[in-house]
């Protein structure tokens, strides 16, 4: 199992629910955190919690849908000169649900896409070839298991490409000590699942981020967060391991 101790991670969308989680659990495991929301401000409080923890962490912000916005943070995350290893791609936005779908407007593919895919995708982009370099690297992309629903079809399609791309990157690192893969936390009360869920985010807790600390050196895996509800770390890694196989 992977000991993340030291190492640095990136999240997205941490400042609020499965990111937040996620960001509490990185620092109990002894990560270092890069956290992004929309405005550094919203992270005060996760700060704070990590950092009481002992480890170190710093906040960044960008929205999302402002691309312009995404490559300025990657380059104030370099200026910093913080060797990210880790990356869970965790924000994202369900932008509405259409009861009457024929009438899904345009902006809901373009708006969708540009934070649930073009966003995610340019950070996998600029830190996967520094990961192959150094050797090891981690990347988690947060997808959908929505299927057979029109209702949020620039959300479940944004979903779609996003899989589609962590595949195929995950193909040119199979095997090797890089990996990319998928993580799906199922239906959850937050604000992007709204409170008619069966899920609590806690139940994502550890298997939203077993993907960082498997050590099997396959890639292009979706691994559905519920399937390790109640299970510590250890155990989630090795059914993890044991369970679910590369595409490839």
């Amino acid at each position: 199992m992977v000991d993340v101790k030291g190492k640095w991670a990136l999240i997205t969308g941490a400042s609020r629910g499965i990111g937040y989680l996620s960001a509490l659990f990185m620092a109990e495991q002894g990560c270092n955190l890069v956290l992004h929301s929309r405005s550094a401000a919203h992270c005060e409080k996760v700060l704070e919690e990590v950092r009481a923890k002992g480890v170190e962490a710093y906040a960044v912000e960008a929205e999302l849908t402002d691309l312009t916005q995404v490559e300025k943070m990657l380059a104030d995350i370099d200026a910093k000169g913080t060797p990210i290893s880790i990356v869970l791609n965790n924000a994202g936005l369900q932008i509405a649900y259409r009861v009457d779908y024929f009438k899904t407007p345009v902006s809901d593919y373009t708006e969708s896409f540009k934070i649930n895919t073009i966003a995610p995708a340019m950070i996998c982009y600029h830190y996967l070839p520094r990961m192959i370099e150094k050797g090891f690297g981690r990347i988690l992309n947060t997808t959908s298991g929505i299927r057979l629903d029109p209702y949020q079809a620039g959300y479940s399609a944004s979903k779609a490409a996003l899989d589609k791309i962590t595949v195929d990157l995950g193909h040119t690192v199979n095997g090797t000590d890089v990996m990319i893969n998928l993580t799906d936390p199922g239906w959850c009360r937050t604000d992007l699942g709204g409170p008619q869920a069966p899920n609590a985010p806690e139940s994502t807790i550890p298997g939203i981020v077993v993907g960082v600390f498997m050590d099997d050196k396959k890639s292009g895996r979706n691994l559905g967060a519920q399937t390790f509800a109640g299970m510590t770390l250890e155990e989630a890694v090795k059914y993890a391991e044991e369970h679910f196989d590369s595409p490839y």
